[in-house]
Parts: structure tokens; sequence; C-alpha cells
């Protein structure tokens, strides 16, 4: 009943998108390993600062954006950085050095049907394994993400501080990578400057700063993973209340991420 090709054909890109996406997270799945230790890397090597999680996320963004090229209709054409022309070429070795160590990779299927799990394609492994868990959504529900449960009496943590109660020592990433549910706050400029002042944590600028909610570090701290380990240390957490004008914004971040959307991370304000 449509006469529009580009309304009968994003129909049909609509209906099929879920299946899309399952096997675009099959991809990068795949390649996770290396991003992961990578970030790590940059975090050692740079400093504490460094979020690892989202040099992970912009690095998969610019994927998606470079494989645009892909179907460039030729009216378009987007430069190339120098470095990104040997990309192909350590694609394929990663993939060589994948199957040398035994690693399940997922070997392409003809006549997959839409929808098709990518589990089958998968060895039994702890890294299959590692996979799937990766690519299961994070669940924000529960009374965890209740934004309820932040009252002016709810104490925060620092990331770093958590991290380092947990035995993870300046890795700050592995504990959002390790623990995608838990419910994080980026600091913006306005709660850095109460923070400074109030000698919960240094200025560090335009870094980026997270909050926890000390209930939630707790409650990790007394599970299985971690209660007897010898590198628990919860008197690193220095757990503190925010001002209720702090706490009111975390409440609204909580209700936009519980909801499904994003939020921009925090900007310095124009001079």
């Amino acid at each position: 009943s449509f006469t529009d090709p580009s309304v009968s054909m994003d129909l049909l890109r609509a209906v099929l998108q879920p299946s899309i996406n399952e096997e675009i997270r099959g991809v990068f799945n795949k390649y996770m390993k290396f991003f992961q230790t990578a970030a790590i890397n940059v975090r050692d090597n740079v400093g504490e600062e460094v979020d690892p999680e989202q040099l992970i996320q912009e690095t998969c963004r610019s994927c998606l954006e470079q494989a645009k090229l892909l179907f460039s209709d030729g009216k378009k054409v987007v430069p190339r950085l120098p470095h990104e022309q040997a990309v192909p070429n350590r694609a394929r070795q990663m993939d060589e050095e994948l199957s040398r160590r035994g690693s399940p990779v997922p070997k392409k299927r003809k006549g997959r049907p839409p929808g098709q799990s990518l589990s089958n394609d998968r060895g039994v492994s702890g890294m299959a394994a590692w996979k799937l868990k990766v690519s299961e959504p994070v669940k924000r529900d529960g009374p965890k993400w209740d934004p309820s449960r932040l009252t002016e009496t709810t104490t925060f943590v620092l990331g770093s501080r958590a991290n380092k109660a947990l035995g993870m020592g300046g890795t700050r990433g592995r504990l959002y990578i390790k623990h995608p549910h838990l419910f994080k706050y980026a600091a913006d400029p306005q709660d850095k400057h109460w923070l400074t002042e109030q000698q919960h944590m240094r200025a560090i600028g335009g870094k980026m700063a997270y909050l926890l909610i000390e209930e939630d570090i707790r409650d990790l701290a007394a599970s299985e993973d971690y209660r007897d380990s010898v590198d628990l240390h919860l008197e690193e957490l220095k757990p503190f209340i925010p001002p209720a004008w702090m706490t009111e914004k975390m409440q609204k971040h909580m209700e936009t991420l519980r909801r499904g959307g994003d939020v921009p991370p925090p900007e310095d304000p124009p001079e």
C-alpha cells in the first residue's frame, strides 16, 4: 500500500533490525578482548583519570562510522587517515592469532535465518561465556534503580575509591566493565567544584569523575566474589552526603537511564 520506495525499504529494515543488531553485536564481541586490553593499557600509561569503558564505547562507535564507507554511493568520500590503511591486514592477523590460540572464532554460515542465536557458533569455553555475558543488555530495573532510593541522606563514594576498596587498585575502569549494572553518575563541573571544596577529591579540571552509591559497593563487597578477598579495604570508601541539588540531578539521571535513554557526558560551561 506504500508507493514511496524509501518508506517500503525502511519498513523492511525495521523488521530485520533486531536480527542485524544481534549479528553486529556478535562481531564486536569477537574483538572486544582487544578493545578491552588496549583501553586498560591506555589507562595504565596515561593515568587513572582515563575511563576505559568510555574509550571502548567511542572506539565501537568509530568502527560503525567507518563501516558506513562500505555502502558509500561515491558522492561523499570520507578521507581515511594513513594509519587506517593497514586495518584490514591487522584484522586478518588477529583472526589468524585467535585461530592459533584455539579461541572460538565465529565461522560464517550460509543461510542463517534472521534472529538465530549467535551462541551456536561459539565453542564452550570461558571466553565464549564471557562473550555471551557481554552481549546481554544491562538490566536497569528493580529496587536499586528506583530514583526514590536516592534521598538527602544517601551516601555516595568516588569511583576511584570504590575500585581501591574492592581490591582493584587504581584501575577505575575495571569496576564499570565488570559490573555494568551499577548506577554511576558522571559529575559535571558544578558537582566537581563542590567535591573539591569539600576536599572529597582533588581538582581535576575537565577529567571524568564518577559517583557511586555506597550501599551498592558494600553489597558487592559482601558478595561471594569479594567477601573473602585479602585485598578488600572498605576503609578506602570515604563516603559522603552530597547536597540536595546534586542528589536531585542524580535522581533524574537514574530515571533517564532506567527508561533506556542516553545521557550525554558532562561538558564544562562556556567561559
